[in-house]
């Protein structure tokens, strides 16, 4: 692939750019330094995390070799020794600008996961290569050979422009524009290591899309996303991009605001680097919580937003860059290695029906296929990566993408190679059907291997998968393009704000236990590049969630008018009658009863934080505190039906309420005599909570206490829909965090 960067420029059989070469010195140099106490911890995490090398959790100390180790992998007292911080092994992110790979580099791929991985490389929902259980001292000769095959792992995490992601199948799409892989790989080369991308106070991410009405790039969920968009100037068509800015998933979600309804493509770059500049100089540093670009753009409004930044166009320096790449917009052109067939009459090896039904995509090229190869949880083996490298070869000219579905597409297979194709992954055991449907379902990695992780993610989702696989042939048609996505806590790294099913982890006190929950998340909706955001309804114990599916979607199937669509039933049903059809599922059983509840999803271990002993008595005594959490969960349900009913003001109003009813249900634990007046009840929230640093949450920090004195703050302003819908998550955030802190609490 060309580039238009020379820090890129590398050649395919191991010759490494000068640029890279001297960034993978350097980054040799200072592990080093950190290794022997010469560089301090926090400057090297950040130095380590722009080179993609992120620190993971291991559960209960237990490494995945099963020897014990340390909580964290890559953390501070970086010394030699046996079972050190420093033998402790971490994740690797691999940057795939727009998915895009060649056969030899998933061989490559390959390679690294069975050399300093645990045989699995794992595709993520931002179109990367994960390696997980790498030890640090192995890092700059994975950085090597990966520069080698034209790859980096630069800026693919801190603080930084993450990796560029596009629609998978940009270029063979029926209904977009044009093809954006040329302007995504552009931007993506422009933007990496550039000088104004390197203060900022988060993560900046972006994404392209080639139309409006699909999800392709999910581009209403990104700092900054561009869709292709054609219009007449002067007589003449020209390209551009409706472009838009501010949008985040995260704890608490933004969509995106228009930026422009439509920017020239030579402006593309100019633009983003003005952006960048803005972001630089006005964004949030010591604040953590409030640093992304969402929250710049929420304070000033689009309005300013965009004066700033077109007044910050006008000062920059010119730059031949901004326009190089669109001399040569067919560099990235993909060509057929096959000619154009039909699909060969006869009859079909088992399976091959449902599988072309679901997982080959007629592209507008006739004759021609685009062919997804479903990895559930985004996993594939050395082995499958050599095979797929060697199918690549044998049927097109190794037109490779990676998929925010965490999946593969083959492009440009030709119609009558498609049985033979199949029959090649069946062998590599890479045939399983029901790609994009509810069976394919988005994970992150949850308590596997994230710090983050509540409840695990991927056991769940896991789970669903194998049920809903094994009944595929009797799902009804109405149910089979919804879309599951899970995430292992609030963060919704698995983008469960945009699916039609989505769910988040948490836990619950259920006497002397902690159990293992996820949130119900409805609403959400994955086409229209991620056109709503849902949100949380009820929370339930991990083990009843298939329940909560099965219930969901048959309530859908036979209730739903005609052609409704998942979210427009939700909304006709409404979120009080859908949680209320789930009470019985919330209620946890005795541990004697029913221990299971108290593991999570492939875990046999006991979900707790402490051995702690038995009750005295048979009937369990619920706290006050309990009460009064369940009721600030109440309010903040409450919000949301008021939100359903357009009464904005007022369901602002009631999440600011469950905010205060969490604070008071704590401060009770400490004084009787609850202030009533709100302002006190802050004020001793502050004093006893916050700066006590009680209800800091291990990885949040104080964020969620900032959100009841922000919501405070601002509490006698006027609502619009965005800041109701923000009041709420925020609201329900809140309340989360003080379940969490009460079990802490507890534990002591």
């Amino acid at each position: 692939m060309k580039s238009t960067n020379s820090l890129w420029k590398t050649n395919l059989h191991g010759q490494t750019a000068p640029d890279l070469e001297r960034e993978l010195d350097i980054y040799e140099t200072e592990l080093e330094l950190r290794r022997q106490g010469k560089l301090d911890e926090k400057v090297f995490a950040e130095t380590r995390l722009r080179r993609g090398a992120y620190g993971q959790r291991y559960d209960n100390g237990q490494r995945w070799d099963g020897e014990k180790t340390q909580q964290l992998a890559f953390p501070s007292e970086l010394t030699k020794g046996p079972g050190t911080a420093w033998d402790a092994p971490g994740m690797v992110r691999v940057k795939i600008p727009f998915g895009g790979m060649n056969a030899h580099q998933l061989e490559v791929m390959a390679e690294l996961a069975e050399e300093y991985s645990d045989n699995i490389a794992h595709v993520t929902t931002r179109q990367d290569f994960q390696l997980h259980f790498v030890h640090i001292e192995d890092t700059p000769a994975l950085m090597r050979r990966l520069a080698a095959v034209g790859i980096t792992t630069r800026e693919a995490c801190g603080n930084s422009v993450r990796n560029v992601t596009a629609c998978p199948i940009a270029g063979v799409c029926h209904t977009e524009a044009f093809d954006v892989t040329p302007y995504a790989h552009g931007l993506a080369m422009f933007l990496l290591g550039h000088p104004d991308t390197q203060d900022f106070g988060r993560k900046f991410k972006i994404a392209f899309s080639g139309c409006v009405d699909k999800a392709c790039g999910l581009v209403m969920l990104h700092d900054m996303g561009a869709i292709a968009k054609v219009q007449v100037v002067d007589g003449e068509e020209k390209r551009g991009f409706a472009l838009y800015v501010g949008g985040g998933l995260g704890s608490v979600p933004h969509q995106a605001k228009l930026f422009a309804e439509f920017l020239p493509e030579e402006e593309l770059l100019p633009i983003s680097q003005a952006i960048s500049r803005v972001y630089a100089k006005l964004g949030e540093k010591k604040n953590r919580n409030r640093a992304r670009i969402k929250f710049l753009i929420a304070q000033l409004g689009i309005d300013e937003f965009r004066r700033l930044v077109l007044e910050e166009r006008k000062i920059l320096p010119f730059d031949p860059r901004w326009s190089e790449f669109l001399h040569d917009l067919h560099g990235l052109d993909e060509e057929p290695l096959h000619p154009a067939g039909a699909l060969p009459a006869g009859e079909f090896p088992t399976g091959f029906a449902e599988w072309h039904r679901t997982n080959a995509y007629a592209q507008k090229q006739a004759g021609y296929a685009t062919v997804t190869i479903k990895l559930p949880l985004g996993d594939i083996t050395p082995d499958q990566l050599r095979g797929l490298a060697d199918l690549a070869r044998s049927y097109t000219r190794e037109t490779i993408r990676l998929t925010v579905d965490q999946n593969i597409v083959l492009r440009w297979v030709s119609q009558a190679d498609l049985v033979a194709f199949y029959l090649g992954l069946q062998a590599l055991q890479l045939a399983q059907a029901g790609a994009g449907t509810l069976i394919d379902i988005t994970s992150c990695p949850g308590t596997d291997t994230c710090k983050l992780g509540i409840s695990a993610s991927r056991g769940l989702a896991s789970e669903l998968s194998q049920r809903l696989a094994a009944k595929a042939h009797l799902l009804d048609e109405a149910i089979q393009g919804l879309h599951i996505k899970v995430s292992g806590c609030f963060n919704s790294c698995g983008q469960h704000h945009v699916a039609d099913l989505g769910f988040y982890g948490v836990s619950r006190r259920s006497g002397n236990y902690t159990v293992p929950h996820f949130q119900v998340v409805l609403g959400g909706q994955w086409h229209e590049n991620a056109g709503a955001y849902g949100l949380a309804i009820v929370a339930v114990p991990s083990k009843n969630i298939p329940a909560v599916v099965d219930r969901l979607t048959s309530a859908y199937i036979t209730e739903r008018e005609k052609a409704e669509s998942f979210q427009a039933y939700i909304k006709r049903v409404g979120k009080a009658q859908i949680k209320a059809s789930l009470e019985d599922l919330t209620k946890i059983p005795a541990h004697d009863d029913n221990p299971s509840f108290y593991s999570d999803w492939g875990d046999t271990r006991e979900f707790t934080l402490g051995d702690i002993g038995e009750g005295e008595c048979a009937g369990e005594v619920v706290s006050r505190i309990e009460f009064d959490l369940a009721f600030a969960e109440r309010e903040a349900f409450e919000a949301q039906i008021l939100l359903e009913k357009g009464d904005f003001q007022l369901a602002g109003e009631r999440a600011y309420g469950a905010m205060l009813q969490s604070a008071r249900a704590l401060v009770r634990e400490q004084l009787y005599d609850v202030p009533s007046d709100p302002e006190q009840l802050v004020n001793e929230f502050r004093t006893r909570y916050y700066d006590t640093q009680l209800f800091w949450d291990p990885f949040a920090g104080g964020k969620f206490g900032q959100y009841l004195f922000h919501a405070h703050k601002q509490a006698h302003l006027p609502y619009s829909p965005d800041e109701a819908h923000r009041r709420i998550e925020e609201a329900q955030l809140v309340v989360e965090a003080a379940h969490a802190c009460y079990q802490r609490l507890s534990k002591k």
